[in-house]
C-alpha cells in the first residue's frame, strides 16, 4: 500500500513547520527575522534563508544527517555521490546520511537537474558547508571537553581527544535536533546558479576516505524491489483521476463538448477552463473511457507544418530571428580568401521528443489555505512558481513535492501535467491526478530541436587550417522555458492566454581547437507556432551537444581525410589544453588505435559487411571527453551497428567512480539509440510519432555490445559534472567510424537503415 493512503493530503503550512523538521526550530525568532531582508527565505518556509548553515544541513538525535538539497536526482545516482561529499566532509559514515530531496518547503532552489551540475555544484556547495560545520561541532566539542579543537579527531560523528579516547562527545549530543546558528555566505542567486561556503577549508584529496569510493547507491533497492513511490501511487482521500483532450489539428481550440456523448460513463465528468480540456472520474479507467468517448466540436486550424522531411529546408530558408557569434578570433573572411582550397559541408540534425519511459503524471491539492503538487519534474521549485501564477494564488501556498518518475532528462512532459492538474484541481475542488498517455507524451512534450549545421575550412598550400567557421541554425531552445516557473511556459498556461515569454537561445558547446581564423556561432528561426504548439521547442539532454557535436565533429574528421590525416593525430595538432590531449589520447590508447587515415584502404569494397572506427572530442567547460565507435555496416540492408564503444572522461575529482561510469555508460547507450533509430515525425497538422513504433527507441539487442569507459581522476581538480555530456559524441564519432568503413559520409542522424542505403547507393 502507498505511504500516502494515511498521510493528509496537504499539511497546513504552520502544522508542517513544526512537524519535528529540524531546520524549523527556533522558527520565527528575532536573530532569523533579522535575516530575512539580507537572504530571502524559501516561499514555503521563511525559516529557509540561503545565509544560515540550518537551511542546508541538520544533525538529529540518532546521530544521523539530513541534507537539504534542493534539486533533484533524475536516476543518475548524484544523492549517493553528494550524501559522500558530505560524509566525508563532517567525518561521518555514509549510511548516516539521509537526502531530503527537492522539497520546496525544506529545501532552498538550487535549480533541479540542468548542464550537469549536481556534484560540480550544488555538491561543492554542500561539500563546504559540511566542512564549516565540523568546524563548529569541533569548536563546542572543545569547550565542553575542555581541550583544543587541533587536539580532538571525529569517528563516525563521535570526537574524542587524542590521546584520551575517554573524553568524548558526539554530535548527537552536542546539537542533535537543534540549530547552528551559523551564517555561510551566500552568492546572491537562486536556481542553477546558487552557491553558498563556509568558513571552513575542505579537506585535501590525500585525506579522503568516503569520496573515491563506490558504495551501495541509497536509490536502487526501493526500485529493485519494486518499493520506490512514484507521483502514480499516490492516492488521496477524495482524488479524482483526468484525462487531457488533445485537438487532432494542432491550434485547434475547443468550440463546443457533447457532455452526452460521456454520460452512459458512470461519475465521468467534463471540465472546462477557458481552452484546457479534460474529462474526470473518480476511476481511472472511466476516465479513460471517457477520453475515447468525448465528442468535441473543434474550431478550424490549418497550421501546414512543413512536414518532418522538409524541415531543414525550412530552416536554411526561414528568416534569422537571432544570430549570436560566440567565438571569433582573426577574420574568417580573410581567412578563407586566402586558403588554397575552401571545404564546405552541411549536417542535419533531426525533431526529438523526449521519450520518456512513462509519461508525465501529477497530483494537485488546490485548497483554500495552499497548494500542494506531487511532481517528478526536474525542477520542481520553478513549478510551484509557475503553478503560483496560473492559479493567482501567494508563492507561498504552494508546495511542490518531488518524486522519482519515469525520466525527467531535460524540460519533458512532468510539469506540463503538474499545471494541468492544479488548474483542474482548483475548478473541482478536490484532489486531481493527471496521468498523460503515451500518444500524448510524444505528441505534446516540448521537444529538442531540429538543426542545420553549416561548416567551412580553409586550408593553405602547406596543409595547414588557416580559417574555420561553424554556424548552427535551429529553433530555439528556449521557445518555451528549460522550466515551469511561469504559467506560460506549460500547455495550461498558454491555452489559458497566459501571454508568451519565448526567449532566442541556441548555444554552442565549448571549441577546443585552435585556428587563426576562427567564427563559431548560432541562428535561431521563429518557431512554427506560436502557441501550444505540439512542435514547442526546449531543451533536451545534453541540448547544445549532439545536434551541434554531430556537425562539428564529422567535419574534423573531412578536413582529416582531405588532408590524408590520421583522425587523432589531426585533433591532437590543434588542441592545445593539456587535458584535452590527454582525452584524445587515452580514447585511442584505450581502444587500441593504429594511426592512418580514413576510409580505410584494407577494406574489401567487394564485402556485404564492412567495418570501421571514428573518434569525436568535445570540452563542455573544464569536462574533456573522448569517445571511439568502432562499427559494422552491412551494404544491402544499411544497417549501422555500432560494436565498441571507449570513452575517456575527465570531470576532474571522481566522487563515486561506479555511479559515474554507469551514468557515462547509460549516456552512451541513449546517444546510440537518438543516433540511430529516434526521429518525430509529423504532417502538416499534427505530430504522427505517437507510438513505439512510430517512435522508435533502441531496443535491448541493438545496445553495442562492448561499452568502455575510462576514467581520468584528477582529485586537484574540482568535480566538473558527467551527467550529458558524452552522449554528445555518439553521432559524430559514429558516422566517422561509417565513413571508414565505407568512404561515405552520413549527413543526416538519424543513421536508419533506409537513408544508410541510400546514401551507399548514392556513393
Amino acid at each position: 500500500m502507498s505511504e500516502f493512503a494515511h498521510v493528509s493530503p496537504i499539511l497546513h503550512r504552520r502544522a508542517f513547520l513544526g512537524a519535528g523538521v529540524g531546520l524549523v526550530v527556533g522558527l520565527g525568532s528575532p536573530e532569523q527575522l533579522a535575516h530575512a531582508e539580507a537572504s530571502p527565505a524559501s516561499p514555503n518556509n521563511p525559516a529557509l534563508l540561503a545565509t544560515r548553515l540550518d537551511s542546508y544541513l541538520a544533525i538529529r538525535a540518532d546521530g544521523t544527517v539530513d541534507v537539504f538539497y534542493g534539486a533533484i536526482d533524475g536516476g543518475q545516482g548524484i544523492a549517493t555521490s553528494i550524501a559522500q561529499m558530505v560524509a566525508e566532509e563532517l567525518d561521518v559514515s555514509f549510511e548516516r546520511v539521509n537526502m531530503v530531496i527537492a522539497d520546496t518547503a525544506r529545501t532552498l532552489n538550487m535549480g533541479g537537474a540542468s548542464g550537469a551540475t549536481g556534484v560540480s555544484r550544488r555538491g561543492v556547495t554542500l561539500m563546504s558547508l559540511a566542512a564549516d560545520a565540523r568546524r563548529i561541532l569541533l569548536e563546542r566539542a572543545a569547550a565542553k571537553l575542555g581541550a583544543t579543537a587541533e587536539n580532538l579527531r571525529v569517528v563516525d560523528g563521535v570526537i574524542s581527544a587524542v590521546g584520551d579516547a575517554g573524553k568524548k562527545v558526539s554530535y548527537a549530543e552536542l546539537i542533535g535536533d537543534k540549530t547552528f546558528g551559523s551564517d555561510v555566505k551566500w552568492n546572491g542567486e537562486w536556481g542553477i546558479g546558487h552557491a553558498a561556503s563556509g568558513a571552513a577549508p575542505v579537506k585535501k584529496p590525500a585525506d579522503y576516505k568516503v569520496v573515491g569510493t563506490s558504495p551501495r547507491r541509497a536509490d536502487l533497492a526501493r526500485k529493485v524491489f519494486g518499493l520506490q513511490e512514484f507521483p502514480g501511487d499516490v492516492k488521496l482521500p477524495g482524488m479524482l483521476h483526468a484525462r487531457m483532450i488533445r485537438p487532432p489539428v494542432a491550434g485547434a481550440l475547443p468550440l463546443a463538448v457533447d457532455e452526452a456523448s460521456i454520460a452512459h460513463i458512470s461519475d465521468a465528468r467534463i471540465v472546462r477552463v477557458k481552452n484546457v480540456l479534460a474529462v474526470v472520474a473518480p476511476r481511472e479507467w472511466n476516465a479513460i473511457r471517457a477520453l475515447r468517448a468525448l465528442k468535441v466540436t473543434w474550431s478550424d486550424s490549418a497550421p501546414n507544418f512543413p512536414d518532418h522531411d522538409h524541415i531543414h529546408d525550412h530552416i536554411r530558408k526561414a528568416p534569422v530571428t537571432q544570430r549570436t557569434i560566440e567565438r571569433e578570433n582573426g577574420d574568417i573572411e580573410k581567412g578563407l580568401a586566402s586558403a588554397a582550397r575552401v571545404l564546405s559541408a552541411e549536417y542535419e540534425y533531426p525533431t526529438h521528443s523526449h521519450a520518456s519511459m512513462g509519461p508525465a503524471c501529477a497530483i494537485a491539492d488546490v485548497r483554500p489555505d495552499g497548494v500542494t503538487l506531487y511532481t517528478s519534474t526536474q525542477k520542481p521549485h520553478y513549478a510551484a512558481d509557475g503553478v503560483a501564477e496560473l492559479l493567482g494564488v501567494p508563492r507561498a501556498s504552494v508546495r511542490a513535492v518531488w518524486m522519482y518518475g519515469t525520466g525527467s532528462y531535460g524540460r519533458n512532459d512532468q510539469g506540463d501535467a503538474t499545471a494541468d492538474a492544479a488548474v483542474l484541481s482548483r475548478a473541482l475542488g478536490k484532489p486531481v491526478r493527471v496521468q498523460w498517455m503515451r500518444e500524448e507524451a510524444l505528441g505534446w512534450d516540448p521537444k529538442g530541436t531540429a538543426a542545420v549545421n553549416r561548416l567551412r575550412a580553409g586550408i593553405d598550400e602547406k596543409g595547414e587550417v588557416v580559417a574555420y567557421e561553424l554556424i548552427s541554425k535551429g529553433f530555439s531552445r528556449e521557445n518555451v522555458a528549460t522550466n515551469e516557473g511561469r504559467a506560460a511556459a506549460t500547455l495550461a498556461g498558454q491555452l489559458m492566454d497566459f501571454p508568451l515569454d519565448p526567449k532566442n537561445s541556441f548555444n554552442i558547446p565549448f571549441a577546443s581547437y585552435t585556428f587563426p581564423h576562427n567564427r563559431v556561432g548560432w541562428e535561431t528561426v521563429a518557431p512554427l507556432m506560436d502557441r501550444a504548439s505540439p512542435l514547442r521547442s526546449t531543451h533536451l539532454r545534453d541540448p547544445y551537444g549532439p545536434p551541434i557535436l554531430f556537425g562539428s565533429e564529422s567535419f574534423m574528421d573531412e578536413i582529416a581525410a582531405s588532408l590524408k590525416m590520421d583522425p587523432v593525430e589531426f585533433r591532437l595538432k590543434y588542441l592545445k589544453h593539456p587535458r584535452d590531449i590527454a582525452a584524445v589520447k587515452t580514447a585511442a590508447g584505450k581502444a587500441g588505435w593504429s594511426p592512418r587515415h580514413s576510409p580505410r584502404a584494407d577494406v574489401d569494397r567487394s564485402s556485404d559487411v564492412v567495418e570501421g572506427r571514428g573518434i569525436a572530442f568535445r570540452r563542455h567547460f573544464d569536462t574533456f571527453i573522448g569517445l571511439v565507435v568502432e562499427a559494422r555496416v552491412h551494404r544491402k540492408t544499411g544497417l549501422v551497428e555500432p560494436t565498441r564503444l571507449v570513452c575517456a572522461h575527465d570531470c576532474g575529482l571522481v566522487v563515486n567512480p561506479e555511479t559515474l561510469a554507469h551514468v557515462i555508460d547509460r549516456q552512451l547507450v541513449y546517444g546510440t539509440g537518438r543516433t540511430t533509430v529516434e526521429e518525430l515525425h509529423w504532417d502538416k497538422d499534427k505530430v504522427t510519432s505517437i507510438d513505439w513504433l512510430t517512435y522508435p527507441v533502441l531496443r535491448m539487442e541493438h545496445v553495442p555490445p562492448r561499452i568502455e569507459v575510462h576514467l581520468i581522476n584528477r582529485p586537484e581538480a574540482a568535480p566538473s559534472g558527467a551527467a550529458e555530456m558524452a552522449l554528445g559524441l555518439v553521432p559524430a564519432a559514429l558516422g566517422n567510424a561509417v565513413f571508414d568503413a565505407t568512404g561515405v559520409r552520413l549527413r543526416r542522424v538519424p543513421f536508419t537503415p533506409a537513408r544508410v542505403k541510400a546514401a551507399l547507393e548514392r556513393a
